[in-house]
């Protein structure tokens, strides 16, 4: 049975602890100012900060370089706290990694097959860091830009705003693209992003979140019991690449049917040849509700030992469940704990992969005078 957000603050307030690293309670609850202290130095001095958030029971840590989520705190069913998803304690760990923890992703998220595409009639060539692909973004996406970031309180919710100019033709992309980013944590503890960009010249543009959750606490081993539930009743297929093929496939009768809440794991292994091709599930999952005005809710992931539950809401008409294939127990987290194949999986609300080269997806094209505008929103229960 689902506890109530308030019984569980409550249960958090009573243990009288304060959450000054992940795992512990903290008894505040409401919204308090943005906090940022300095959180390192790039090789060239730049600073980077760490800005921390707290509204309605959950604790949120973003660092300038890549727009991070490094922390997100929430409780369990017994109002113990838990850091839920994966990432380092120092800036050096980000800088050198290529796994994307909680970054910020743009300005294309997912793959472009080659490395390019064709738009009014001109052909683009991208930064390639994939193979002969480009994914998320290229070798400098925007996960490894420092955001101009600043904090606010708006009524009872507390957020921050994140900066970013992309300049024309960086990483290939045509257009100098203004990107803000905020993040908020509304009284009830949601957790919502909205996206907003424009740009000088017609280009592409898919922004998403690559924040790896592990309810159960990370660092506490893998996700293969958590249930999760997606309303899609279709996937992308995709080649050897991890390219969508076009096809629009069916779940029915496949392993990628999640229609149903099941765990993770009860037919990750099922010989399917596409989880072979990605060792697991990394594909993009066609919503069954579109494109739609405000954010609708898309999935539902529970850690069945903690009771911890998260409910994405998106406008988005695809989403990216990636079941952390890549880890390889070489990554040291912030618990100071390995990651191994599949201790966090992620969730990332988007278009779909290499929409720019197949006509029948969703368009992501940005024309000047437009304004692309996203919103996905995270909720948390136990």
């Amino acid at each position: 049975m689902e506890t109530s957000r308030r019984t569980i603050i409550a249960a958090a307030a009573a243990a009288g602890v304060t959450a000054a690293t992940a795992g512990t309670a903290h008894a505040g609850t409401g919204a308090g100012k943005p906090v940022k202290e300095l959180f390192g130095r790039l090789a060239d001095g730049t600073k980077v900060h760490r800005w921390s958030l707290a509204n309605g029971g959950t604790r949120l840590k973003v660092i300038s370089y890549g727009g991070i989520v490094q922390s997100l705190e929430i409780p369990d069913r017994h109002g113990r706290y838990a850091n839920v998803s994966l990432g380092y304690g120092d800036l050096a760990s980000y800088v050198v990694g290529t796994t994307f923890f909680g970054a910020t992703i743009g300005r294309y998220g997912n793959r472009i097959a080659g490395g390019r595409f064709t738009l009014d009639g001109k052909s683009y060539q991208l930064s390639v860091n994939d193979g002969v692909n480009s994914l998320h973004g290229g070798a400098k996406g925007f996960n490894t830009k420092v955001w101009d970031v600043e904090g606010f309180t708006s009524g009872s919710d507390v957020g921050l705003r994140l900066h970013y100019t992309s300049i024309d033709g960086e990483m290939g992309y045509p257009g100098t693209l203004r990107v803000t980013v905020t993040y908020t944590l509304t009284r009830h503890g949601d957790w919502r992003i909205d996206y907003a960009a424009t740009t000088d010249r017609a280009t592409v543009v898919n922004l998403t979140n690559h924040t790896y959750y592990n309810l159960a606490g990370e660092g506490s081993g893998g996700i293969y019991d958590h249930e999760l539930t997606l309303a899609a009743g279709r996937f992308t297929p995709t080649d050897a690449g991890l390219i969508p093929t076009g096809e629009l496939a069916k779940v029915a009768g496949t392993p990628f049917d999640f229609r149903r809440a099941k765990p993770v794991g009860r037919d990750i292994r099922a010989g399917h040849p596409q989880l072979v091709t990605a060792k697991g599930f990394d594909h993009n999952w066609v919503l069954d509700k579109g494109v739609t005005a405000r954010p609708e809710h898309i999935a539902t992931l529970r850690d069945p030992g903690s009771g911890r539950t998260l409910r994405i809401a998106t406008d988005q008409p695809g989403v990216q469940f990636y079941s952390g294939n890549f880890l390889d127990g070489t990554l040291v987290g912030t618990s100071g704990r390995t990651y191994r194949q599949g201790d966090g999986m992620c969730l990332e609300t988007q278009h779909f992969p290499d929409s720019p080269n197949r006509p029948a997806f969703p368009s992501t094209v940005l024309r000047p005078g437009s304004t692309y505008r996203t919103t996905t929103v995270h909720s948390f229960s136990a």
